[in-house]
């Protein structure tokens, strides 16, 4: 089982890179867009629709609204700012409800259990997070800040994984998410915190100007995107607990569904560029 979660993820590392690599803004997007359809097959499932006509609706639902969201932000031409971040702030509220309703869980269930409530939860899940690494894209350090919002995501749940074994007596949401604490969640944060302080001071040091923010508006950054994406994650650890299910999908050996991989990048990535645009970084 750990080798076949090793070559997995071995190889959705290698396949990011070459795309991020290789991939024009446009054909990127596209590729981003499919792996949110098939998010959007297996939150089908999770908000409980069982025909196979209601979910390839959903999906091809799902398709649409990018389209629209696409088309109203001119995405694949000269983006616009603003039309991005009415999307990006509308993501970032719904994510303050969310976090209320995961800390209420079971009570919030009787807000959001409905199978129709769960499938919108899941259109506002996923489509501003295309989005928003559509647009990361499209800046001129596009490349990396999708990385950067990727380390950060992954340095939390390294520095959660391991200062939550050793010192995770407190529960963070026990009736969400039995195995995360209060202690892995502050280990998440320190390591995702020292690796941005590493970068401030290394990249601006190698390329002035590389993180155009200084280091305190970084951090508040960092915080919030770090939050998010504990939330992102709690979130749909919610959601597969009040459907009766352990993963979303079994599309990756070791892992299960594409959901379970990138629950956290759905909410970190449009509050990680809201969060560029209100520290002036864009």
């Amino acid at each position: 089982m750990l080798k076949q979660r090793v070559i997995t993820a071995v190889l959705i590392v290698g396949a990011l890179l070459a795309a991020l690599a290789y991939l024009s803004m446009p054909l990127l997007s596209l590729v981003f867009a499919i792996v949110v359809l098939l998010a959007a097959w297996e939150w089908s499932d999770l908000s409980g629709l069982s025909s196979k006509i209601s979910r390839v609706a959903y999906v091809l639902g799902s398709a649409v609204l990018m389209a629209a969201v696409a088309w109203k932000t001119a995405l694949f031409d000269a983006v616009v700012q603003a039309e991005v971040q009415d999307v990006v702030i509308a993501a970032g509220l719904w994510w303050a409800i969310a976090l209320l309703w995961v800390k209420s869980y079971p009570l919030s269930a009787g807000l959001w259990g409905s199978c129709w409530m769960r499938a919108f939860m899941g259109l506002i899940v996923l489509i501003p997070a295309w989005l928003a690494l559509c647009y990361l894209r499209s800046l001129e350090s596009g490349v990396w800040l999708i990385l950067l919002v990727i380390a950060l995501v992954a340095f939390a749940d390294i520095g959660a994984y391991f200062v939550g074994r050793a010192f995770g007596n407190a529960k963070l949401a026990p009736a969400v998410s039995p195995g995360k604490s209060w202690a892995g969640f502050w280990g998440g944060l320190g390591t995702s915190t020292l690796l941005a302080v590493c970068l401030w001071f290394g990249l601006n040091k190698v390329l002035p100007g590389a993180i155009p923010i200084g280091l305190l508006p970084l951090l508040c950054l960092v915080t919030v995107t770090v939050l998010a994406s504990v939330l992102g994650d709690l979130l749909e650890s919610m959601v597969k607990r009040h459907r009766g299910i352990k993963d979303s999908g079994h599309l990756l050996p070791g892992h299960g569904g594409i959901m379970d991989r990138i629950d956290s990048i759905t909410a970190a990535a449009p509050v990680f560029a809201l969060g560029m645009m209100a520290t002036g970084w864009v």
